[in-house]
């Protein structure tokens, strides 16, 4: 998902899809302990779009208070 996509978001939809994200990364961990994972790159890449999220939520609330 691009940044722009994230920022057309709602907070609520932001917050959905971070809950979403790390759920979909406990459950890569937890492939990656019984040796299932194929592509390892995908851990990278979930860290990446959980930082993306709480950067772009953060934002938005710091917009909201001072406003």
């Amino acid at each position: 998902m691009s940044t722009k996509d994230i920022r057309e978001m709602s907070e609520v939809e932001i917050a959905k899809k971070l809950r979403d994200t790390r759920d979909a990364q406990v459950n890569l961990r937890m492939r990656k302990q019984t040796g299932q994972v194929e592509h390892p790159h995908e851990f990278t890449q979930m860290r990446r779009e959980i930082a993306r999220l709480e950067t772009i939520l953060k934002e938005k609330k710091l917009a909201v208070a001072t406003a």
